[in-house]
């Protein structure tokens, strides 16, 4: 169950901001987000040039991805100049295939993610429109195309191919973070529909005759334009099997597949047939055995005996392997009954329940907008009785489909406890009209602390407290987590940088540490964002993923709007039963709305503790801990406090002082070209019949010089009026949180 944390606290507390502000205001402070990418993948061993658009990422950005075999530089102008949002990114020949994260490294720091797929196929990026038949671009054997859906139309391709010829033609968006809902068709010469697929983006075609054919592509409500692209693959398939898949981005709910723990497991493959109990495949436990839910109303029925008192855990992989799948386990117990066969109900395993509650709404009235939960399997199974047992084994959704490509992992274990972490970023929880559900990178203002929640999947019986904590982070930057206590089922990871910290980035990891079997074990966490930074989800369904790995960064040009921290940087000790008085040193930065900012702690620890208000402009407060009425043992603690403020932000005001002096510069060029000129025009009315005409023609040049003055100071006071727009101050409120207190409880003197 979720605890009456941070969500719950703002959600209650923004009433009161909002009452006084207007709905109109803006959530959470800018952050610098890659929005799309052209293309959105290449081959291994190749380089070519991609454009990119984003939020926030003015100035002189770099172009990074998540594996260091993929490389960008700028692209430069045959003027020297870097090409703004353009780029040369080279794939080395031994990058590994599949989708990686890229992102842009811009004045707020890292920005967002947005896959990016490398592939062992020659690639094209769709250039003319091709929104007839008449115009449709040709596709090639074994190739990719990248392209965005044009808006309210459908994209033509064409192909050939000869009598029994098998392609496949996938088109992959949703899986490498596009808006689009693709619909794939196959038609004849004429362009008449021969094959559809309005869910998965795949087609596996065998041609009926030789000829021409052409892929439509359009999305399902005929959206298009730089949010809706895809990948379309085009491969001859010469066997059988199920038609290959593109990679695509894996789902928050994976996080708790961890296969490496079957290792060492026996290997098995499933038989057809199996699907009636007298067909049950016989296996020996413990296993691991790759199968299918194929065809459709298929049921694996596996057999096995048992002894009393064991104990399996029984595991099943496919929706976290990124299908729409939902498996259900039966087991029963075989009886004889005289000469008849009976079958007793033993256990049922279905979904992985999410390890908090997640949002009712899809945003973040009520809970977070991540759902940790899966719609596998995994489960205990406790063996009563002697005997022969039955495990069936079945996709909920199949009984109306027949896809090959729908396999499963199933994993019969005896108990080997562990656990699996993901950690996202909170969010905002307004009562008042809020829909956000925003992609916020680990983008640090110096002086600011983020909060992430951390969520575990326990497994095979594992209840232990978890210790969570982050390495490899950047020059100024430190995080202090707030433990997963035994049997719960969240944390706090907080991630601060100093008020002096330079510009800096860095590839971090995220860790828990426990203690199993008596020994001290640490297991990564995965890091999970939201695809796109969807502003009303009310209009729009937010998208969650896991990402790659875990980029943190500081910006060097801006600090945050206030930073809270104790007054001293140490261990703050008290005895226990004593009162510990904590000065807290506050530096302001931005004009802030309302009298003061209210603080609340985090955390289970010291929920006990009574928020405190911190009066807009003062320099400091104090914090006071009862410990004799909070009844906290000796021990060490984080107290993290945490509330809301709605800040008056000014974006990049030092884009104003810039933009003015670039004005107050080509004015003056403009001043001193038009008296040049003037002058010149003077001479020339002046000058002698033998040199009227060289005169002339130097006041040409001049005019000339001075229409280039004229439109550079145009061009400059553009800039200077879309540079002061952009600073002019917002409202814009926040999730404030205090740099963490450390805190050593030590026993009370002995009498």
């Amino acid at each position: 169950m979720r605890k009456k944390t941070l969500v719950r606290f703002i959600a209650g507390m923004m009433g009161f901001w909002l009452g006084a502000t207007s709905l109109a205001q803006l959530v959470c402070l800018p952050a610098p987000r890659l929005l799309t990418m052209l293309p959105m993948g290449g081959e291994a061993g190749t380089s070519f040039e991609v454009t990119i658009t984003g939020e926030n990422i003015d100035g002189e950005n770099e172009l990074l991805f998540s594996h260091p075999k993929i490389t960008a530089k700028p692209k430069v102008s045959d003027a020297g100049k870097a090409v703004a949002n353009t780029f040369v990114v080279t794939i080395a020949a031994d990058a590994p295939q599949g989708v990686h994260d890229a992102r842009v490294l811009s004045r707020l720091g890292i920005s967002s993610s947005r896959a990016f797929s490398v592939s062992g196929l020659p690639e094209a990026t769709r250039g003319k429109p091709n929104t007839s038949l008449a115009t449709a671009w040709e596709l090639k054997p074994n190739s990719i195309c990248n392209a965005v859906m044009t808006s309210r139309s459908v994209d033509f391709y064409a192909f050939q191919a000869a009598k029994g010829k098998r392609f496949a033609v996938e088109c992959a968006a949703r899986g490498i973070d596009s808006k689009l809902n693709p619909v794939l068709i196959i038609a004849d010469d004429k362009g008449r529909d021969l094959l559809a697929d309005r869910r998965g983006g795949l087609l596996d075609f065998k041609a009926p005759a030789d000829g021409n054919y052409f892929v439509k592509v359009h999305d399902l409500t005929f959206q298009g334009g730089p949010t809706h692209f895809y990948r379309l693959a085009f491969l001859e398939e010469p066997g059988t099997g199920p038609a290959p898949r593109q990679p695509s981005t894996t789902t928050v709910s994976s996080f708790s597949w961890v296969p490496d723990e079957a290792a060492n497991l026996p290997k098995l493959t499933e038989a057809e047939p199996n699907n009636q109990q007298t067909e049950a495949q016989k296996i020996t436990l413990p296993c691991d055995i790759d199968g299918r839910f194929y065809p459709a109303a298929d049921v694996d029925t596996f057999e096995f005996t048992a002894k009393k008192g064991d104990v399996w855990w029984v595991e099943v992989a496919s929706e976290r392997l990124g299908l729409p799948t939902d498996p259900f386990v039966l087991v029963q117990r075989v009886t004889q009954d005289g000469s008849e066969e009976k079958l007793v109900d033993v256990a049922e395993f279905n979904d992985i329940p999410s390890p908090i509650k997640p949002s009712s709404n899809g945003y973040s009235y009520d809970g977070p907008v991540y759902d940790a939960g899966s719609a596998d399997a995994l489960g205990k199974l406790e063996i009563k009785e002697d005997g022969v047992y039955r495990l069936q084994l079945r996709d909920l959704f199949g009984g109306t489909r027949s896809e090959a490509r729908h396999v499963y992992r199933l994993i019969i274990r005896k108990p080997a406890p562990d656990f699996a972490l993901a950690a996202w970023a909170l969010h905002m929880n307004l009562r008042n009209g809020d829909r956000n559900a925003l992609s916020k990178p680990i983008a640090l203002r110096a002086g600011a602390t983020m909060a992430f929640e951390v969520v575990v999947v326990r497994r095979d019986g594992f209840d232990g407290a978890i210790e969570l904590g982050m390495s490899d982070l950047p020059e100024g930057v430190s995080a202090s987590g707030l433990k997963i206590p035994a049997g719960k089922s969240v944390g706090t990871l907080l991630i601060s940088a100093q008020e002096n910290a330079p510009r800096s980035f860095s590839g971090a990891k995220i860790f828990g540490r426990a203690q199993l079997d008596g020994k001290t074990v640490t297991r990564p966490g995965r890091l999970a964002s939201m695809v796109w930074p969807v502003k009303d989800a009310s209009q729009e369904i937010p998208n969650p993923r896991l990402v790659a790995d875990v980029p943190v960064s500081v910006s060097g040009s801006e600090g945050a709007p206030i930073t809270i921290a104790p007054a001293e940087s140490k261990v703050w000790e008290a005895k226990a039963g004593d009162k510990l008085t904590i000065p807290l040193k506050v530096t302001w930065r931005s004009e802030f709305t309302g009298a003061s900012i209210k603080l609340s702690p985090m955390g289970a620890d010291f929920k006990g503790v009574k928020a405190i208000d911190i009066p807009l402009k003062a320099a400091g407060s104090e914090v006071v801990l009862d410990l004799a009425a909070l009844q906290t043992p000796p021990g060490e603690y984080a107290l993290v406090l945490y509330g809301s403020a709605v800040a008056k932000y000014r974006y990049n005001p030092e884009a104003v002082k810039r933009a003015e002096e670039e004005q107050k510069k080509a004015e003056q060029e403009a001043i001193a070209i038009a008296e040049a000129a003037k002058k010149l025009a003077d001479e020339a009315k002046a000058a002698p019949p033998e040199k009227k005409s060289e005169a002339e023609n130097t006041v040409k040049a001049a005019v000339g010089k001075q229409k280039s003055a004229e439109a550079a100071k145009a061009d400059a006071a553009k800039r200077m009026k879309a540079a002061t727009d952009a600073a002019a101050p917002v409202d814009i409120v926040d999730i404030v949180v205090a740099e963490p207190i450390r805190i050593l409880v030590t026993p009370k003197d002995q009498k």
